[in-house]
């Protein structure tokens, strides 16, 4: 007698996992790009997001392979290389109501990428902007990169003698409201950092360490798996709770702290002992990093809250309406009004 199969399991909006799923991927097996990808599907699947309004954009290098490896059903832009924060810029000022994750390296974020990426702090674009940081162009086969720390060495490119750019520190230097760290071997945690980013109303950065065991995965390395499971040092630990499930907390007083979202949405904070970071203390947040950085610790967490600051299309007043939605006569000057300008002008 046939069995009755198990019923597939969906989501709120009636999507099952398969659906925010992706290509097979071509990277190195054990890549840390490739987790991160699982978590954006999961995180995607579990917030019950329409995969259709999501845009996803990249720039160039292994980590901006990524997009084409989750979310099939979303748009996706891959820009030159340092091109990204402009490419999705125009997209979302053209329709702001969209949801965007962009994946870029520490390549292309760090080195050509770094004024761009600066801009589009400032500007407060809303989308989820993920580093996924090894230390090393491994597309390029192994060149460091403006992550890279100072000692490290390669098997081809020698020792690294330069200061390292910590891109969690210039964001919050940027204005960036929600800056955080991670691991790729810590699954939970990412999941729940990316639930909370992709509710956030601003640019939201998430530097996630991610071992690439081709160049880059030596014991000793900062970005390598062994070295970060062994000094993975957590500054806090939280629950994302959506706006649309009942918040049940249950800790003792002084334990918690509760972050508000744009959307109604919470984090709520546990403190893991007396020293614990406050994430909205700009200042804490910038001591926390230069101290991280003398002492070489691996801080994972969020690091740094603002919900405050109006997002680009809240500055520029873009209305409810998307630009791609509004009429030609809304957004199109007639005839004689250019008329009149053009006039102005002699």
């Amino acid at each position: 007698m046939a069995t009755a199969s198990a019923p597939v399991k969906t989501n709120i909006i009636g999507l099952t996992k398969a659906d925010y799923r992706g290509l097979e991927s071509t990277l190195c097996n054990g890549c840390g790009h490739d987790s991160i990808s699982a978590r954006i599907i999961d995180a995607c699947y579990d917030l019950g997001i329409r995969p259709e309004g999501l845009l996803k954009f990249s720039g160039i290098g292994c980590s901006s392979k990524s997009p084409a490896y989750f979310l099939s059903r979303s748009f996706a832009f891959n820009a030159l290389h340092g091109r990204m924060p402009s490419v999705a810029t125009g997209a979302l000022v053209a329709n702001h109501r969209l949801l965007s994750v962009g994946v870029s390296g520490d390549g292309d974020t760090g080195s050509i990428g770094i004024g761009q990426f600066k801009h589009l702090l400032r500007r407060n674009l809303r989308m989820v902007y993920i580093v996924e940081n090894n230390g090393v162009y491994g597309l390029t086969k192994g060149q460091f990169s403006a992550t890279a720390d100072v000692g490290q060495e390669l098997k081809y490119a020698g020792r690294n003698e330069l200061l390292p750019i910590d891109l969690c520190l210039e964001a919050i230097a940027s204005g960036c409201g929600f800056v955080a760290r991670s691991f790729a071997g810590d699954p939970k945690q990412v999941t729940t950092l990316l639930k909370a980013a992709l509710s956030h109303r601003g640019t939201a950065l998430l530097d996630i360490i991610s071992p690439c065991v081709t160049f880059n995965n030596k014991d000793d390395s900062t970005k390598s798996y062994a070295w970060g499971k062994a000094h993975d040092e957590r500054i806090n630990d939280f629950t994302y709770i959506p706006p649309q499930e009942e918040i049940t907390v249950d800790y003792a007083p002084g334990e918690s702290r509760e972050v508000v979202l744009h959307d109604d949405s919470k984090i709520v904070l546990k403190k893991l002992d007396e020293k614990a970071h406050d994430p909205t203390d700009r200042m804490a947040a910038i001591r926390l990093l230069e101290e991280a950085r003398d002492r070489q610790l691996f801080i994972t967490g969020l690091i740094y809250v603002d919900t405050s600051r109006p997002n680009l299309a809240e500055h520029e007043r873009l209305g409810d309406t998307p630009l791609t939605r509004l009429p030609e006569a809304k957004i199109r000057p007639p005839k004689e009004t250019l008329l009149k300008i053009m006039g102005d002008m002699f």
